[in-house]
């Protein structure tokens, strides 16, 4: 599904719908200047095979082909760049999902042009077919698929050779024109401007075979969907039944309560638990196998009094909310964050000013914007820009800052900064984080911390995240996500550098203090190289964010511990 918004909810929920941008259509035009071969590979719509054929085997792209193909597309981004052009976009608004033009225009008679029309659509490229001065291409979106209709005269030279020698099978663009019948009649977008959105680096299945190995659809679920389209739909349906059976539940008046995953004792009947250790509570935990013997606490209204773990806005276990949405940015995730709340509120209180802890919070729009750099030079005078990547000096500059004192936890947490973006990351979790009472968009964050972040399109150095806060909480996280996956390779292995450096260090000091250290990195980490190989075959612009269920729930019921709001949280062993 190239156009995607999906949210978890607690851990049981997930749904997925599309959506469109409803925007001028003013696209972008791409006159990119390059001459590169394009790669030999083709795709179409296959029948799904049944379940007993295993043992078939598509006659896919051999690894050989298949490295040679990454080799000439990773040249085609390098000579993109080099012209200026940036193949890994932030946005694109569309107009009309393609189901929505098949729709709209079905009326057209054959050979008619809508040249009032003015559309916008997105989506990967499944087929691509040249025939002298035309060029057609078919693209997919989540909704269906269209034609688009390249004439010669109707593009500039330049962009027509180029359209026709740098476009590959499994890339995802942003077109925009009018709408034409063709004289066949296929209903086609007669396209007038164009941009990359996202460039495939690996190819598709072939078209003949699809993708047939039971085992790979399985493990490699993103290519199965693009592959076989209508394994999307099973999941629609899929969502749709969850849907419908929380709104029947609801209607006779249950109440959805979430129940901890990790718990104090197997359950499950005889079903074998797996077994975990919690190092901070220092005690065996089993992961949940039935959730029955908890609802069934809930019928008897068990009162608890809970003491503090890790302070009352923490624990191991949280219920959150995820979301991405395709063809958006970080701008489109605080409109999102803002709505959200708001409904929120308005649903429990009917207002949008809400009291915590003695405290007035106004929920009314617009929220406050601002960077992490300014809030910190605002709270402690340092302007950390001007350090560029002279870590050392910014780690002076913050010693010198009252609320950090030698030997304090804070100074050695400063100590073991690897980068002026880890210095200001610290200087502003200790002096600007607990005086964001109201609501508060802390933006541009530093690349260093922000991996899976894409760069800000302004600013190097900085990334489109946001973080959000109220009550001096973080309630939400959200950033425009990062797609290259060359980049996002690099970032893992630092990542994994640091992580490597960190656990050396700390095997040289075997202390028992270490235990249950919240910064504990005696565990290993390795590259998630099937995430990596999915962001190959090419991921759409994207924005992304996270909303902690537990802590609007604290603000929206006055909740000083978010204890107070889980039903079942985790808790030391009694005595």
């Amino acid at each position: 599904m190239e156009a995607l918004r999906a949210w978890r909810a607690s851990n049981l929920l997930g749904f997925a719908a599309s959506r469109v941008v409803t925007a001028a259509s003013a696209a972008r035009s791409l006159r990119l200047r390059l001459r590169c071969c394009s790669a030999a590979a083709t795709t179409n719509q296959k029948q799904l095979p049944l379940p007993q054929d295993r043992r078939r085997r598509s006659a896919s792209t051999s690894t050989s082909d298949r490295d040679s193909i990454r080799a000439i597309r990773l040249k085609k981004v390098e000579e993109l760049r080099g012209k200026g052009y940036e193949p890994y976009a932030y946005k694109w608004d569309r107009t009309h999902t393609t189901k929505e033009l098949q729709e709209e225009y079905t009326h057209l008679e054959n050979g008619e042009i809508c040249e009032e029309a003015a559309v916008s659509i997105a989506g990967r490229i499944v087929a691509r077919r040249a025939f002298g001065k035309l060029v057609f291409m078919t693209v997919r979106d989540d909704t269906g698929t269209i034609q688009l209709y390249c004439e010669k005269d109707n593009l500039t030279e330049d962009q027509f050779e180029q359209l026709k020698a740098f476009i590959d099978i499994g890339d995802i663009i942003g077109a925009s024109g009018s709408i034409k019948k063709t004289e066949k009649g296929e209903l086609s977008l007669y396209m007038k401007n164009f941009e990359i959105l996202t460039k495939s680096l690996l190819p598709l299945p072939d078209k003949y075979h699809g993708l047939t190995d039971v085992d790979k659809r399985y493990r490699q679920r993103y290519v199965d969907m693009i592959a076989n389209p209508e394994v999307a739909e099973i999941f629609r349906t899929r969502a749709k039944v969850v849907s419908e059976i929380r709104k029947t539940m609801e209607s006779f008046g249950f109440i959805e309560v979430e129940t901890p995953v990790l718990q104090g004792a197997a359950g499950g009947a005889e079903a074998r638990p797996f077994i975990t250790y919690h190092n901070s509570l220092q005690r065996d935990l089993y992961l949940r196998i039935a959730t029955e013997l908890h609802l069934k606490r809930m019928l008897v209204r068990l009162q608890f009094r809970l003491e503090g773990l890790r302070g009352c806005t923490r624990l191991e276990e949280f219920s959150g909310m995820k979301m991405y949405e395709a063809y958006s940015d970080y701008e489109s995730m605080m409109n999102m964050a803002e709505e959200i709340v708001v409904r929120c509120a308005m649903a429990t209180h009917g207002k949008l000013k809400v009291a915590y802890l003695g405290t007035e919070i106004s929920l009314e729009r617009p929220w406050r914007r601002e960077t992490m750099h300014s809030l910190v030079k605002e709270a402690t005078g340092i302007d950390f820009n001007i350090f560029g990547h002279d870590v050392e000096s910014a780690k002076i500059a913050a010693r010198g800052l009252p609320g950090i004192k030698m030997g304090s936890s804070k100074s050695t947490s400063l100590q073991s900064c690897s980068s002026v973006g880890h210095v200001l990351n610290e200087v502003f979790e200790t002096f600007v984080e607990s005086t964001l009472v109201q609501p508060t968009f802390v933006l541009d964050y530093p690349v260093e911390i922000s991996p899976l972040a894409k760069p800000h399109r302004s600013y190097a150095g900085l990334t489109e995240r946001f973080e959000l806060f109220i009550c001096g909480r973080e309630i939400g996280n959200a950033f425009s996500e990062l797609t290259d996956p060359i980049d996002q390779r690099s970032r893992f292995e630092n990542q994994i550098k640091q992580h490597n450096a960190k656990r050396a260090a700390r095997a040289k000091v075997k202390s028992t203090e270490d235990q249950g250290d919240e910064d504990d990195c005696s565990y290993e980490v390795c590259l998630d190289e099937d995430f990596l190989t999915s962001l190959e075959y090419g991921m759409p612009p994207a924005s992304g964010m996270g909303l902690g269920i537990d802590r609007l729930v604290m603000l929206l019921t006055n909740s000083a511990s978010i204890r107070d709001v889980i039903a079942f949280p985790v808790l030391k062993i009694q005595q």
